[in-house]
Order: C-alpha cells, then structure tokens, then sequence
C-alpha cells in the first residue's frame, strides 16, 4: 500500500538548518547551508547516498544501508519550488531521484525531464493535489515528501502524512530553521500523536523511525493516584 512519508535530519534542538538566508550572495557561504551541512553529514558519507549522486566512495554502514532503503522505497517525491531550484544546478542531468517528482509552485513551469527516470512536474493547486499526482505515479511503492521542512510541516498540518523518519544528530545549532513550528495551528489542548516504530542508533546519528496517529486531545491522566480519574492540576505540582 503507498504511503505518504517523510524524513529529515535535524539538530539535538530541532533544527533542519541554520538561520534562512534570504538576502544575496552565495548560499554555501550562509549560516543557513552551515547548520545544514553539520546535520547532514552522516548522510554525505554513506555510499549509497554517493552512487546516487554520481560520487565514488563513501562508507558502507548501517547508515548508508537506511537510505539505500528509502530510495527503494519511494515510487514519486514531492518538493517544494526552493528546493528543486536550489538543486537544479547540483543534480545535473541525472539528478539522484530516478522517479517522478512533483513540485508544489505558485509559478508555472513545463515539466523537465532528466535521464535516469527523473521529471519535475511543477504543480500550481496546492500541496494536497501534488501529493495526489505523486500517488498516481508511485506504481504501488511510497510518495515520498522530500522537503523542505516548511512543506512537510503543510503535510503533517493537512492529516496526510503517513510516516516521518528523523535523522537526530548530537548537536546543538541554538537557532536557524525549526522543523515543528507553530504554524501546524495545534488548538490548546490538541496534539500530533507519533508512535516510534523503529529505532537504530549509530555514533553520528540516531535514526527515528515514526508512524504519524494524527491528531488527537491532550487529556490529563490520574497523576498516579491509581483511580482512573483525571486529577485538577496543584499550582504546587512541579
């Protein structure tokens, strides 16, 4: 059965990347590609990542097996319009996803096709639709929402989300880009439920995988009282 899903490396603090740059000059050269770098490293140097960009080298690793697997798993992607302009250029002519893509835009644009099975079909009516189209192209295998954060946030937010691997790496960027913002409008005593159904720790990183329950009321528990029943918060509980 296709699943819509999602994965992301980020930081011990819950960033995908430093600070967003905005202004002129060289992305590279940003606080935002910084942060970006440092929580996808372990990524760069997995072997299966490298052949699929074309690189020689690379370790092969319980690390470099898990992204192996996600790229068998995907049938389609979706991506926001920053992302597939950014990767434009760096892809080449045979970008690493060998599958329909589809792009959630505001700015129309004929569909590109790219060797090794690639196309970037540029989706003007919303995220929900592009999703919609990943599906019907994934032949049976997973959408996967290949980011940015922003558009996996609308995923998660719209109930469509299905599963979200996170990538956690032991370090502390202190600012930049949050994945879990407030823009996923939680009432006040609403949450998004995750179950984890898969853990593998590695020394560079902690791979998370979840299975996304959707939303559900905050309801306070017995505090251990062994009654059943919700008890009033104490302005004295710590």
């Amino acid at each position: 059965m296709t699943k819509v899903t999602a994965q992301l490396s980020v930081s011990l603090d819950g960033f995908y990347a430093g600070t967003r740059h905005s202004g002129d000059g060289d992305w590279t050269d940003s606080a935002e590609a910084a942060g970006f770098f440092r929580i996808t490293r372990w990524m760069i140097d997995a072997m299966s990542w490298r052949e699929r960009q074309g690189f020689a080298g690379g370790e092969q690793s319980t690390s470099s097996d898990l992204v192996a697997e996600s790229f068998e798993a995907a049938g389609a992607y979706v991506m926001g319009r920053r992302m597939a302009d950014g990767g434009e250029v760096p892809w080449g002519e045979e970008p690493p996803f060998h599958a329909p893509v589809f792009v959630v835009t505001h700015r129309p644009r004929q569909t590109v096709v790219r060797r090794g099975g690639t196309s970037f079909t540029y989706v003007t009516d919303g995220m929900a639709a592009a999703v919609e189209q990943a599906r019907a192209a994934a032949g049976g295998k997973n959408v996967a929402i290949a980011g940015g954060g922003s558009l996996v946030r609308q995923v998660l937010k719209a109930g469509l989300l299905d599963e979200l691997d996170l990538h956690i790496v032991p370090v502390v960027l202190g600012t930049g880009m949050r994945l879990f913002d407030a823009d996923l409008d939680l009432a006040g005593k609403e949450a998004i439920e995750l179950t984890p159904t898969r853990v593998v720790h590695t020394p560079d990183v902690t791979h998370v995988r979840y299975t996304v329950n959707g939303r559900a009321a905050l309801v306070l528990d017995d505090r251990g009282s062994g009654t059943g029943r919700p008890m009033p918060a104490s302005p004295d509980e710590p």
